[in-house]
């Protein structure tokens, strides 16, 4: 009796495990990768199997150790958000500071469109940007469309740069955010769009971008660009990734949303957010 409870115990622990890690790499950049290695071996130890090679069988179990040290290289972006966000304790933010603020960034990022200034706003979220903000000039300034739309006007000395928004305070202006590395980006976006892309996949912050050359507003979050956005997208964004609601009762509830990046998750995290927003 006691060596059956023993195998369920265990199998039940590796289902978990291996419900977590597909769930944890779904919709990441790396999945591709991961999707080819597990079928690269499968295929190949299926092989030695059937044909008994018993060096090649040896050899590539030997070398699962090294897919795995490769894979912490490959999803090392994803993990440390992951990490981030199971030990982030829940909070509390006041939203109607939080409203006021979005209303805010809209207003300014429309009135920067509409005379093609370009913009790269940052609003910060659970993962702290202290590091982002050490590179500009340190504001520490009531969030305004006024001082939004001085900072990033033409020949001023903080304009090329990034704004970073924390709570309902401009912290710096003039920031210098990452390059994201990923090739699958369109090669016609420029380096605002590419700093904005850099800087959501490091952090959980949400990036709005505003293109000087068509005046286009776009959204950078958790790696993903959503561009050509209009007054009513982009405030019904920002809303719902935004506006705090109550936390995920566990850790890895909190963690299995965060870490689902395909678009229908992303816009189902959005909708179901909205919702719960538009009912407070």
């Amino acid at each position: 009796m006691y060596i059956w409870i023993s195998i369920i115990l265990q199998i039940a622990v590796l289902a978990a495990a291996y419900y977590y890690i597909f769930l944890f790499f779904k919709g990441t950049r790396g999945a591709q990768v991961l999707i080819g290695l597990i079928l690269l071996l499968a295929v190949l130890v299926g092989i030695t199997e059937v044909f008994n090679f018993g060096e090649l069988n040896y050899i590539l179990r030997r070398f699962s150790v090294y897919v795995s040290i490769a894979l912490l290289v490959i999803f090392q972006p994803e993990i440390r958000r992951a990490l981030a966000e199971l030990g982030r304790q829940p909070t509390f933010a006041a939203s109607s500071l939080r409203r006021n603020t979005i209303e805010h960034v809209v207003e300014a990022s429309l009135s920067l469109a509409e005379h093609r200034l370009g913009a790269l706003i940052a609003i910060e979220r659970d993962i702290g940007t202290r590091a982002i903000q050490e590179t500009g000039i340190e504001l520490n300034a009531i969030v305004a469309p006024e001082l939004l739309s001085t900072i990033f006007f033409p020949h001023t000395p903080l304009h090329d740069g990034g704004v970073i928004i924390s709570g309902n305070k401009i912290m710096a202006a003039g920031c210098i955010f990452p390059l994201s590395r990923n090739t699958e980006l369109q090669k016609n976006l420029g380096t605002r769009h590419r700093a904005a892309v850099g800087l959501s996949e490091e952090t959980d912050a949400v990036i709005v971008i505003v293109s000087e050359e068509t005046g286009n507003i776009s959204v950078s979050y958790r790696g993903r660009l959503s561009r050509g956005l209009d007054e009513d997208r982009l405030r019904r964004f920002l809303t719902a990734l935004l506006i705090k609601r109550k936390p995920s009762s566990s850790p890895w509830k909190r963690v299995q949303e965060k870490l689902d990046l395909t678009p229908e998750g992303i816009a189902e995290s959005e909708n179901r957010t909205t919702q719960e927003n538009t009912n407070v």
